[in-house]
């Protein structure tokens, strides 16, 4: 047989050697293994989590069928947000788009509207999207299309320093149950104020905050939820029902008299200094509350940190939001896309969706991780804040509905707007208050006159937009 007709026959027998079904293109001894590029805004804890199963990821399975992930952690939402638009828009000097990212609404919106992300439906099959729990599931859904696969949940509940608190309520006579609802933490923050202020009679009016809420946007939407009161009505706010005044009238009246604070930032720095006892935040923020207060005097205690469920308005039902990204993979080719759902479905593996979950203040997102937590795995973690966390969390899993806010394009510049309306009106208001305090006979108008006329400025402002 000439050298020819040998190389041929070989040629030939490799070839159908490769069609074969058992055979794959992602081989351990690959020389040339598909690389997966990911972009995540993990930070702290939850990047390290992250990091260690890539690198697991990469030595087993992934060497297994020739996948490699190579990560890029992103610091910030809304950093990662720009970066992933550059990307998709071309921009000069903007990297290529990766080929796995963590987005949230606003990011998955943008880049589906260029056709640019996968349906997941292509390469999950039915049976394991079943293995995901619903509402999860159905929120990476834009217009019927999957493109967000949920890969960690969150919601909000009650951050409380139970240092302080604990003081607070010995000399006042509070309770724990005084936090269940939101015109109790107000009424509560009324005497906080006044209690502060008390142990320096030297200097008037300087009490201190109690509450805050990470966002104002989501106080605002889950108060209408638990009240019966829809806050959108079709991609507007619906700021003129009385539901909405109720929930207006308590925030607003609490701020401006400083009961609850005024920021534009994370409860979390208010915490770090003692000038915030309560917030309502997302459960993933756990990781940045400190172990210690520190003081304006320097000196410092331990955070004993108290988590709640989330506080539910007199009359309402139990209504909590759920929040958190998911992934996304972003159009390529079909090896490239196969390689990117193949390390999704690892990562989504009760087991491994437990392990990330347990360790960064996140929900499981599959029906088996979260009855695997809610039984054995709470046991086995040593961090007592999460532990404290989760088993809040699967109270409100069965307690609470967790809805999500409507999904369109123009959402996030919906909130940023609102919250920073509130912003501004309360800081407005918060002046004239301290002002009528310094001066009663003052002949400006009244708070109650000028809380009524800013909330009316506030309905034509959306009224308008």
């Amino acid at each position: 047989m000439s050298k020819l007709r040998y190389l041929s026959l070989s040629l030939s027998i490799l070839l159908l050697i490769c069609l074969l079904p058992s055979c794959s293109l992602f081989t351990s001894g690959s020389k040339n293994p598909i690389i997966v590029t990911l972009w995540h805004n993990y930070g702290g804890q939850m990047k390290e989590t992250m990091d260690l199963m890539i690198d697991e990821f990469n030595s087993t399975i992934g060497a297994d069928e020739g996948v490699f992930v190579n990560v890029t952690s992103i610091s910030g939402s809304d950093t990662l947000h720009e970066k992933l638009l550059m990307a998709a828009k071309g921009e000069p000097g903007a990297p290529p788009l990766p080929d796995i990212t963590t987005a949230y609404p606003k990011t998955a919106i943008e880049l589906a509207k260029r056709d640019l992300l996968v349906d997941l439906e292509q390469y999950f099959s039915d049976q394991e999207l079943s293995s995901y729990i619903d509402e999860f599931l159905m929120e990476g859904q834009l217009n019927d299309i999957l493109y967000v696969l949920p890969t960690a949940k969150s919601t909000e509940v009650l951050f409380l320093n139970a240092t302080i608190f604990n003081r607070f309520a010995m000399d006042t006579g509070v309770t724990i149950d005084d936090l269940a609802s939101f015109e109790g933490i107000a009424r509560l923050s009324a005497l906080y104020y006044e209690w502060t202020d008390n142990q320096t009679p030297d200097i008037e009016n300087d009490g201190k905050f109690f509450y805050m809420p990470d966002s104002l946007f989501n106080f605002s939407f889950l108060g209408c939820k638990q009240l019966g009161q829809d806050f959108f009505i079709d991609r507007s706010l619906n700021l003129q029902s009385d539901t909405y005044k109720r929930i207006w009238d308590l925030y607003i009246r609490a701020a401006s008299q400083g009961h609850f604070a005024i920021f534009d930032g994370f409860a979390t720095d208010l915490v770090k200094t003692g000038d915030l006892v309560c917030s309502t935040g997302s459960t993933a923020g756990i990781l940045f509350f400190p172990p210690n207060v520190t003081y304006g005097d320097n000196t410092s205690e331990p955070i004993d940190l108290l988590i709640l469920p989330y506080p539910v308005f007199n009359g309402g039902s139990k209504v909590a939001i759920q929040r958190g990204g998911g992934m996304c993979i972003s159009k390529s080719n079909k090896d490239q896309e196969e390689a990117a759902a193949s390390f999704l479905k690892w990562f989504t593996e009760a087991e491994n969706n437990l392990r990330f979950v347990s360790s960064t203040g996140y929900l499981p997102v599959t029906s088996k991780a979260f009855e695997d937590l809610m039984t054995t795995g709470i046991k086995e973690i040593e961090n007592e804040r999460n532990k404290r966390l989760l088993e809040v969390s699967r109270q409100m899993q069965k307690d609470y509905e967790l809805v999500v806010t409507p999904v369109f394009e123009d959402l996030a510049q919906l909130q940023d707007t609102y919250e920073a309306s509130l912003i501004e009106i309360a800081s407005k208001l918060r002046a004239i208050h301290q002002q009528d305090l310094t001066y009663p006979d003052n002949e400006n108008p009244s708070l109650e006159h000028e809380i009524n006329k800013a909330y009316k400025a506030l309905v034509d402002e959306f009224a308008n937009n």
